[in-house]
């Protein structure tokens, strides 16, 4: 291994390159270090993305968790810091888009009180029926599915996230409804 000296980095990024080697590696005790390290200002970025200290924390839980799964594709092309930076801004917004999707569909109390029971509309055999079928999809299939149709996500946001084409969730979801079609034995249009 070279020194720093030889290559000329200062030995403060140096130690960095080697605590992320040696993390990329398995080593917990280097993962803790860089942890350590780029806590305190991962947790700034998400708490000024979201404003709230609970959910800013939960974030900063998510981004090293993300971080140390995709540790191996840091190249080392820009710094370390600019790379994790990145991993958390995108970490945060895509958090925020799905607490905004679920606060869109939430209704106050008072309102809710006024509103008949129901179920959607469901009897709770062919929901349990749909559940059973969804669950029997291919994961690839049942992922756009849900992503989609429950979740609320767009096309485009589930190519980014699961790195295929925008064409390709849509035609996987076209094949998981057709599938819960044919499952269900009905030929409803979904």
């Amino acid at each position: 291994m070279l020194n720093a000296d030889a290559i000329g980095l200062p030995l403060a990024e140096s130690a960095e390159r080697s605590l992320i080697a040696r993390a990329a590696g398995g080593d917990m005790a280097a993962a803790r270090a860089l942890h350590d390290a780029h806590a305190a200002r991962v947790f700034r970025i998400a708490y000024r993305m979201c404003g709230d200290t609970h959910l800013a924390a939960d974030l900063t839980q998510d981004v090293f968790a993300r971080v140390f799964r995709q540790l191996g594709q840091f190249r080392g092309e820009a710094a370390f810091t600019t790379w994790l930076h990145r991993v958390a801004v995108t970490t945060c917004l895509n958090t925020l888009r799905k607490v905004k999707r679920i606060e869109g569909r939430q209704v106050e109390l008072e309102e809710a009180r006024d509103q008949p029971a129901g179920n959607g509309g469901i009897d709770p055999a062919t929901r349990q029926a749909l559940a059973n079928a969804i669950e029997a999809l291919p994961d690839n299939l049942r992922i756009v599915v849900v992503m989609h149709a429950l979740e609320g996500y767009t096309h485009a946001e589930i190519a980014a996230a699961l790195g295929i084409a925008e064409g390709t969730s849509r035609s996987r979801e076209h094949e998981a409804r057709a599938r819960l079609r044919a499952a269900l034995g009905g030929s409803r249009e979904g």
